[in-house]
């Protein structure tokens, strides 16, 4: 197996969430001590910069709204200025359970990337409708593309080694959905392994849900045209020096 340099930076992308950051900060401090937490504030127009930077945290703010997408891109040209050969996504509304992370990053000694899968069979944690539907066929063509089953492709929560810290500080793609089933599809065309294991979501501590009913058809077109998008770019490629 590869070994795994574990120096960890934990990337908490944040747009208006001064309910909950500081406390997801404070969690991960407790679960990962020796990561250093990095949030991005998405262009908060409240105090979600000031509570995370209260809590511990370092603070990027950009100057306005460029979706998880853009923050992450961010976070991981960060992590590759700072010397951090692993970067683990959470979430600013306390869903994401810190106290997972270091499994996460104990399995990127034999993968590149590691989800927090939703739906593998740990926790209750569900959806319904169109979306539920766009999910489940969305997870079974990303597993082609990846060669190796994944039931949940639109996870926020992972951990990237190494290499996946140095193809997505080029490659991280901004757009709708983009940090997620674009950045898995990207990964598994440039060769990278992909695993997931199973996590149970917590309850949203504060904010707003991005997603509402409503909205559902609105997220299937958009996550057919995110999977689009990344067949039709052109493959990315993985400096063969980014492991060494």
């Amino acid at each position: 197996m590869r070994p795994v340099d574990l120096s960890v930076l934990v990337v908490i992308p944040a747009l208006n969430e001064e309910e909950s950051v500081a406390d997801v900060v404070r969690d991960v401090q407790r679960a990962y001590p020796s990561a250093r937490c990095l949030v991005i504030d998405d262009g908060s127009g409240d105090a979600t910069g000031r509570r995370a930077e209260d809590a511990g945290a370092d603070v990027l703010k950009l100057p306005f709204n460029l979706g998880v997408g853009g923050a992450m891109r961010l976070g991981f040209r960060f992590a590759r200025a700072h010397g951090h050969d692993v970067v683990v996504q959470v979430d600013a509304d306390g869903q994401h359970d810190p106290q997972m992370i270091p499994e996460m990053i104990a399995r990127l000694d034999g993968a590149d990337l590691v989800i927090g899968a939703r739906f593998a069979g740990k926790g209750d944690y569900g959806v319904r409708g169109p979306r539920k539907w766009a999910m489940r066929v969305l997870a079974t063509v990303i597993s082609r593309v990846a060669r190796t089953r994944l039931t949940d492709v639109t996870s926020g929560f992972k951990a990237a080694g190494p290499r996946a810290v140095e193809l997505f500080a080029e490659e991280f793609p901004a757009e709708y959905l983009g940090d997620t089933i674009e950045a898995l599809v990207i990964a598994a065309r440039a060769g990278l392994s992909i695993e997931q294991i199973p996590v149970a979501m917590r309850v949203r501590q504060g904010g707003e849900p991005s997603h509402r009913p409503l909205k559902a058809a609105v997220y299937l077109i958009r996550a057919c045209a995110a999977f689009g998008l990344a067949m039709i770019r052109p493959r990315a490629e993985l400096r063969s020096d980014a492991w060494t």
